[in-house]
């Protein structure tokens, strides 16, 4: 029986693909290399934006009709209607099913027409649970579920639900197993990072500290973090920060640089609050690498707003900003609001100055890069054969060629060319 598990949306989706395969690889099915020789189409989905959302239902639609579907994630929870309109499934699950997929799978394959998603805002499954890396030196480490948010714009909390976080023994004895099959780089994932150990009396800072401590080779990507909940643990958290194992990477989504904005998006910090943030670390790390996040369009956007938030990325350089449209999705309170809709046709136009200036801040960073020399951690197939890409201390990408198999290896490498996406190096 093949089984083919393909995965979309964030890292924390990928983490819980990867725990699939890995429970059903140890119940005794195969896992298909390709759709086409699968018994079983295993398709965990992100509905997070509406063009997400239409992608995925139309790959869902394209599925033959001799497959058995089994449709799991996010989608499945914040749009449960649509899906049972548009789309021939023989199962949907929420996301972090874990082991339980096996059950799943098992009686979907005997016949049965699967819909579980009782508990799927509660689930949290065991870190101990097999998983197949799609890469084999990087760990993608959920270290909590769900968030404190409340966001006027998202969907996600209907599917992955309220804070629940993992010990900081139950992380570390993740990451020492993974360390002894070869891993090197650590993502530290949630849906919200600085969330982490609200719950259990204990934070961010502290779990990252106890995994520095961990002895072995390896590098710790730290996931994104809301502001508003950084400011009570920044200093514990810069501190944190100093250790060798952590990347000097932070991403902090901004979503708009005028205050009433976010207000209106229940975002529960201010611009100025966001700048001290970015203030601190970037005085205790200069070159650290700053990604952000931007909205345009969300009712009661102005186009002084839009104004701000430009002005905001022209004063900040954040070295990526991440730019979406808004959408309205099913279910949230920025669905119900009427006043202030920006038009689709404006949206579109602020998003792409937004873009277009957020291209020229990263290559202006990124060209401070150039003549740079020093250590990377090859963590990434580059999309040219033979090429590669490593990180260095501040995760910035480096592309470098070679014709043997680097994945894994630290090299001294030298910077000679700036993109806004990427670094060009050669090995020293």
């Amino acid at each position: 029986m093949h089984v083919y598990v393909k995965s979309c949306g964030c890292s924390a989706n990928l983490a819980d693909s990867q725990v699939l395969a890995g429970c059903l690889t140890k119940a005794g099915y195969k896992l298909a290399r390709s759709a086409s020789i699968a018994n079983v189409f295993i398709y965990n989905t992100c509905a997070v934006k509406g063009p997400t959302e239409n992608r995925v239902i139309d790959a869902l639609k394209r599925i033959p009709l001799d497959k058995k579907v089994i449709v799991a994630g996010c989608l499945p929870l914040i749009n449960f209607e649509r899906l049972s309109r548009e789309v021939r499934f023989n199962g949907a699950v929420g996301p972090s099913i874990g082991d339980k997929i096996v059950d799943v799978v098992r009686r979907v394959v005997a016949g049965e027409r699967i819909v579980d998603l009782d508990a799927a805002e509660t689930a949290k499954p065991s870190l101990n649970l097999p998983k197949l890396r799609s890469n084999r030196v990087i760990s993608v480490l959920p270290v909590s579920y769900g968030c404190l948010g409340s966001c006027a714009y998202c969907c996600v909390v209907f599917a992955r639900g309220r804070l629940r976080s993992y010990t900081v023994q139950e992380v570390t004895e993740r990451v020492q197993e993974d360390l002894a099959a070869g891993v090197k780089e650590f993502w530290v994932t949630s849906q919200d990072a600085a969330c982490y150990g609200r719950d259990i009396g204990t934070n961010l800072a502290v779990l990252l500290k106890v995994l520095s401590a961990v002895e072995g080779d390896f590098h710790i990507r730290v996931g994104m973090m809301t502001p508003n909940l950084v400011t009570d643990i920044l200093d514990e958290l810069i501190v944190a920060f100093k250790s060798n194992k952590v990347f000097k990477f932070v991403h902090l989504p901004v979503q708009s640089g005028d205050d009433e904005v976010l207000r209106r998006m229940k975002r529960f910090y201010t611009v100025q609050d966001f700048m001290e943030v970015v203030d601190a670390f970037r005085g205790a790390f200069p070159e650290i690498t700053l990604a952000t996040d931007v909205i345009c369009g969300f009712p009661g956007e102005t186009r002084e707003a839009f104004r701000n938030t430009l002005n905001l990325i022209s004063e900040v350089k954040p070295d990526i900003v991440n730019v979406s449209k808004f959408f309205a999705r099913p279910r949230t309170s920025a669905a119900e609001m009427h006043s202030g809709l920006v038009e689709p046709a404006e949206i579109k136009r602020r998003s792409t100055e937004a873009a277009k200036l957020a291209r020229q801040v990263s290559l202006e960073h990124n060209q401070r890069w150039v003549g740079w020399s020093g250590e990377v951690i090859v963590d990434e197939k580059g999309k040219v054969a033979g090429s590669w890409i490593g990180r260095n201390f501040a995760y910035k990408p480096v592309t470098i060629k070679s014709s043997a198999d680097l994945l894994g290896e630290t090299l001294q490498v030298k910077v000679e060319k700036a993109f806004s996406t990427y670094l060009k190096g050669t090995i020293k």
